[in-house]
């Protein structure tokens, strides 16, 4: 049995903005973080109907829109996917609104926890996988921003996240056992994710089992057995639901990989931008 689950570090609610530091002092992945954030929100145009991801990868990209609100007067309506991202983004000046007023976007922008080559995700690692997958599917294009670290061969390494409802939830973690024996997945395990001495509580103010699998051969059966156990609210698998990754690396380069049009194309951020996103954001 693995030591039970915590929310990622570089996603925790608290380190969602990025820190107060110059180009120089950010560490390789914060300037590969930024360099994917700042090229993604080149896709966003005027009047557009936006989702913010969740997480610190997805913060940047919140403080990068931010940053062409205020310069360039981008008229944009944002839709978080968690109270964390809502804050930041009334922060830096983006307006915001729930999706119920939205209706439908035209584009969603978040990170992931993996990638595969098909363009599979987890995501979850932050807590904030129910709202994120419900924004994403209320959008004509999801663009997921992440770092060389996140793209995997197969999925499966970093546990896969099920939100849970409270009551009965060891019953629930039970039945999803037995679901992964059925698959001829023996030897995994689950843990439900504490949030310190307490079991972490999600905005929905449900639980999350996180499932060590190491590695998932078939994602769509899983995803599909999963949700269909009593329970279980949703899991934190993405599947045909992302439709480009922007891949950022320390020393400025992107790749984009575009899996609608088969397209890959290759770019570069001046990192010195970063900079100004810190310094113009405030807290």
């Amino acid at each position: 049995m693995p030591a039970e689950f915590s929310p990622r570090p570089d996603v925790s609610p608290a380190e969602v903005s990025p820190p107060k530091l110059s180009p120089a002092a950010l560490s390789p992945g914060d300037k590969a973080k930024f360099a994917a954030a700042m090229r993604a929100v080149d896709y966003v145009e005027d009047g557009m109907r936006v989702g913010l991801g969740t997480g610190s990868t997805a913060a940047w990209m919140v403080r990068c829109l931010g940053q062409r609100v205020r310069e360039e007067g981008l008229r944009i309506t944002g839709v978080p996917t968690s109270r964390s991202t809502d804050d930041l983004a009334r922060q830096v000046g983006i307006p915001v609104v729930g999706l119920d007023e939205a209706k439908w976007l035209d584009l969603t922008i978040d990170g992931t926890d993996e990638f595969d080559a098909d363009l599979t995700l987890i995501k979850g690692g932050g807590g904030a996988l129910l709202r994120e997958k419900i924004v994403a599917a209320a959008t004509d294009r999801m663009i997921v921003i992440a770092d060389a670290a996140k793209e995997v061969a197969r999925l499966g390494a970093f546990p896969l996240p099920v939100e849970v409802v409270p009551f009965g939830w060891q019953t629930t973690r039970a039945l999803i056992d037995e679901t992964l024996v059925s698959l001829e997945m023996p030897g995994r395990s689950s843990a439900l994710r504490m949030d310190g001495p307490q079991p972490f509580i999600t905005d929905e103010g449900n639980h999350v089992v996180d499932l060590h699998l190491n590695r998932i051969d078939n994602a769509r059966q899983l995803a599909l057995m999963i949700n269909q156990i009593p329970g279980v609210v949703e899991n934190g698998l993405f599947i045909d639901i992302c439709d480009m990754v922007i891949i950022g690396q320390p020393d400025g380069r992107v790749e984009l990989r575009d899996i609608n049009r088969g397209r890959v194309e290759h770019g570069r951020i001046d990192l010195v931008d970063a900079g100004k996103i810190i310094a113009g954001a405030g807290d």
